[in-house]
């Protein structure tokens, strides 16, 4: 089990490296989550959700995604509380203050999942959640420590040297566990490191002195990580790769950054495009004026992300860009947005109804179902194949849903168009990893696209990445760690 001293030290990438790198090696390697806390999550082939980080794990290990890798998720949609999904389906919401209330039956649900995929594999590589050394959720925790001792599974402590105090990270998680907690760690890495590891020697050195702890490899940064979806939205305001294409030879496409966006891996694709510069908007500035194209993305909150929208000016700076003639794209619940209003008579999100922003002819009704399933079909704006996933709660119906914007294989239909195609939208997720949509789409919008196999590239991030680890750690250590035989490594 891959634990941490913090979020966003690099677990899910550690992990989802070393599933590449022993899958590479021949083992049947599977991921495992036991909680999980995202609002990135993917559709399993078994018609449930889990978080997208576990999902690239299972890419990884070369094998489809289910529920079991990932048996509890929390998806925030307020300060208050989040949507429960148990084994892929909505169990309801679960408030912050439940957070410290007793958990022994998800712990259960989590080591039954887990004991599955022992039995279909040689090895589990598990990923925690935020830290061990929170010793205030301890009593009721089933991310770290408390899964780790119920599935009797040993772990490797991760420090992430790029943010600074690692000694003291790791010297200050030994300092504040319990003495069961200290012994279940038999070792620890050190990640992001920039530059010459060797450098770093001594400070390996007080750290197994201090800790007892033994050193596993010293991580580099990670480059290949920039070409895989991020799961954490804060990794939305760190810059990317500078673009090669001089700015006035590209479009710009504009993304506004929800309090509750999510599945944002939604526009990686557009990412890598030459002729495209993708932006996110912050809260505090205002949609650019030169924008090609203004996309709403998807919420785990569509109400309270509308009514943030409007505080923010945003609504005014996109009916300035439609007056313009400007191009908008409502991707799920960003689709639900561009209506005239969204209802929620089971107050679901806490509300009656909000007034949508009146771009579509469409009428959005929340229920308590969600809709969880993977499409294929053809969008009729450029007639192109398209593939992807639906995950949303609420149907939206009106006269503008009689121009489709997505039909799907076996003939039903989804989202809608204006009459002159400028503004559209619908519920589906994963629209620009299909190449030939995407170079199709961008094409209206004046760019060539590179025509990129979204799905390659990260394959050969993942392979590049498992390579890059197996320099950097001590596998034979790793392998002893979890029980696996001198040739599997």
């Amino acid at each position: 089990m891959i634990q941490g001293c913090g979020s966003d030290v690099g677990k899910s990438l550690l992990v989802a490296g070393l599933c590449r790198l022993f899958a590479n090696r021949g083992l049947t390697v599977r991921p495992f989550k036991p909680q999980n806390m995202s609002n990135n999550a993917a559709v399993t082939p078994d018609g449930g959700e889990i978080g997208r980080s576990t999902a690239l794990q299972a890419v990884a290990c070369r094998t489809p995604p289910t529920v079991d890798m990932n048996p509890v998720l929390l998806k925030p949609q307020s300060d208050l509380g989040s949507q429960l999904i148990v084994r892929g389906r909505r169990q309801g919401v679960m408030q912050a203050s439940a957070h410290g209330r007793d958990k022994r039956e998800l712990l259960q649900i989590a080591v039954e999942s887990f004991r599955r995929l022992q039995q279909e594999s040689e090895l589990v590589i598990v990923e925690g959640a935020g830290s061990p050394a929170e010793t205030n959720l301890r009593t009721h925790d089933i991310a770290n420590m408390g899964f780790a001792h119920a599935a009797d599974v040993p772990v490797v402590l991760v420090g992430d040297i790029d943010r600074g105090h690692v000694i003291a990270s790791l010297v200050g998680a030994h300092a504040v566990l319990d003495e069961a907690d200290r012994a279940r760690i038999h070792g620890f890495i050190i990640n992001k490191f920039r530059g010459d590891a060797s450098l770093f020697d001594d400070g390996l050195r007080t750290i197994e002195s201090r800790t007892g702890w033994s050193r596993l490899g010293v991580v580099p940064w990670l480059h290949q990580a920039g070409a895989l979806p991020a799961e954490d939205a804060m990794q939305l305001d760190q810059p990317g790769v500078a673009p090669v294409v001089a700015a006035r030879d590209r479009i710009r496409i504009v993304i506004p950054r929800l309090p509750h966006i999510a599945n944002f891996d939604d526009f990686d694709p557009l990412r890598a495009e030459p002729q495209v510069e993708l932006m996110f908007i912050p809260p505090g500035q205002p949609l650019p004026l030169d924008a090609t194209l203004i996309i709403l993305p998807g919420s785990k909150a569509t109400i309270a992300d509308l009514e943030f929208f409007r505080s923010q000016g945003w609504d005014i700076d996109l009916l300035a860009h439609t007056r313009r003639g400007g191009r908008v794209l409502g991707i799920c619940a960003g689709y639900q947005m561009l209506g005239n209003v969204v209802l929620d008579p089971e107050r679901i999100e806490g509300h009656d109804s909000a007034r949508g922003l009146g771009l579509l002819d469409i009428t959005t009704t929340m229920t308590g179902n969600k809709q969880l399933r993977a499409i294929t079909g053809t969008d009729r704006v450029t007639g192109s194949a398209v593939s992807g996933y639906e995950m949303h709660l609420g149907f939206s119906t009106g006269p503008a849903t009689a121009r489709p914007f997505i039909r799907f294989d076996n003939g039903a239909t989804d989202g809608a168009l204006s009459p002159d195609t400028r503004i559209l939208g619908c519920h589906i997720h994963g629209l620009f990893h299909s190449p030939a949509f995407r170079s199709a789409f961008l094409a209206r919008l004046g760019a060539q696209s590179n025509e990129e196999d979204y799905a390659y590239r990260v394959e050969q991030s993942l392979d590049g990445i498992a390579a890059t680890l197996a320099s950097a750690l001590d596998l034979e250590a790793l392998a002893r760690i979890a029980r696996l035989s001198r040739q599997d490594v």
